[in-house]
């Protein structure tokens, strides 16, 4: 699950990582009475402080710089990175200048390499003081998968697309590989800071930072802990100019206050279905509906189809576990899509039933009006039995003998 950004900092300043001084609002009204609870430049903040900022509907808790500040930021809140690029991260000098520039990107249409030539709806603003910025540097946290452990990464590339630092110079990160029965050492958050040429207070705010940053990563059940940039200020302070967390789907159930942060409006309406159901469902870009059971096989799935000449239009992993009822959301749910033009039914019958599969697209079938065409390519347990009751449903599907012969097959009645 992603949240947004004044979201993420409202859970980091649980665990003393500081942010800049700001407050969320969802009108140009609330945009300036935030602005107007920060203060000026005649407001001194000084780390450590917790200021209060009830903006109708949210309460923001802050640390800052002890430097007096004379500007706001005003951020589109979407669940894309790119903002900045795309227009919706701006500066204002004045409180008329917040109201002009709130009124700008409130409901614009905010379009980032992120989001897709579609972009997203901004419906909500952050409002945060300015920060005199030194350095601009990278830190995130997430899981190593070939490891198996959690990696702290830092770079003194902040600000711009780690992914292109990555490919480009790599050897600009710096990792820290945490063992999970010791956890984040402080040696390995000095290391970090050092690796980043810092020194002085600077070093030390920094591994405090570090240590902080991790332990509310951990302890929320994140997936991602990213923050690009983490700046330095003129006065040496180390802040979270920006904060990215997604989190572990199925850890959910021990933080209902994150799991209340969701906000369906960022979210596929498609995906958003799926998961009354427990399906494992993403939209893609294509037009071949895809229900496969297993998450590997629903990968090599869209492989295959790719390499016959298609495009894969979701991933759908209907589990081990799928029944009739089950499946039967499933199928609806691809048929849901318009941009799908032909549907693979690919199923292998280990733990789940072939017959329990074939039952299920049949009563989908009944009650969704089917007119495109279906490939079902079913082996494994009960395949026989399941190619029966789709021989003798009446319903017009193609059977396929083979993984390589349902790709041509769908992909085929595409072109057809």
């Amino acid at each position: 699950m992603k949240i947004h950004e004044y979201q993420g900092k409202e859970i980091l300043r649980k665990y003393n990582v500081p942010t800049p001084l700001g407050g969320v609002a969802f009108s140009v009204d609330e945009a300036v009475k935030v602005a107007q609870s920060i203060g000026g430049s005649s407001t001194s903040l000084t780390t450590g402080s917790s200021t209060s900022l009830t903006t109708g509907s949210s309460t923001s808790l802050t640390t800052g710089s002890s430097t007096p500040f004379t500007m706001w930021v005003v951020k589109a809140q979407i669940h894309a990175g790119g903002r900045g690029k795309g227009g919706g991260v701006k500066v204002a000098k004045s409180l008329d200048e917040v109201r002009q520039l709130a009124s700008q990107i409130l409901g614009m249409r905010l379009i980032t390499h992120q989001t897709g030539p579609e972009g997203k709806i901004v419906k909500r603003l952050l409002i945060e003081q300015g920060i005199s910025i030194a350095k601009e540097l990278y830190v995130g946290i997430t899981l190593d998968r070939a490891k198996s452990q959690n990696v702290v990464m830092a770079s003194t590339e902040g600000g711009v697309e780690i992914e292109k630092v990555a490919a480009e110079t790599p050897e600009k990160i710096l990792k820290e590989t945490v063992n999970p029965s010791i956890g984040f050492k402080d040696f390995q958050a000095r290391k970090l800071a050092f690796g980043l040429g810092l020194s002085g207070d600077t070093l030390k705010n920094a591994v405090k930072f570090f240590l902080a940053l991790y332990r509310a990563y951990e302890e929320s059940d994140a997936s991602l802990a990213e923050i690009n940039p983490l700046v330095i200020t003129t006065d040496g302070q180390v802040l979270a100019l920006d904060a990215k967390m997604n989190f572990d789907d199925n850890a959910l159930f021990r933080h209902p206050d994150i799991l209340e942060m969701r906000d369906l409006d960022e979210e596929e309406p498609l995906e958003i279905e799926a998961s009354k159901y427990n399906l494992n469902y993403i939209k893609l870009d294509g037009n071949v509906g895809c229900m496969v059971n297993g998450a590997g096989l629903a990968m090599a799935t869209m492989d295959i189809i790719k390499l016959a000449g298609g495009e894969p239009a979701n991933f759908l992993d209907v589990g081990g576990g799928a029944n009739v009822e089950t499946v039967s959301n499933g199928f609806k749910i691809i048929l849901s899509d318009k941009n799908v033009k032909a549907v693979l039914i690919n199923i292998f019958g280990g733990i789940v039933r072939c017959d329990r599969v074939a039952n299920g697209v049949i009563e989908a079938a009944k009650q969704v009006n089917v007119t495109l065409p279906v490939v079902v390519r079913l082996d494994g347990t009960n395949a026989k039995e399941a190619r029966e009751i789709l021989a003798n449903s009446g319903l017009n599907f193609a059977v396929a003998s083979s993984f390589e012969d349902a790709a041509h097959k769908v992909t085929q009645a595409i072109k057809n």
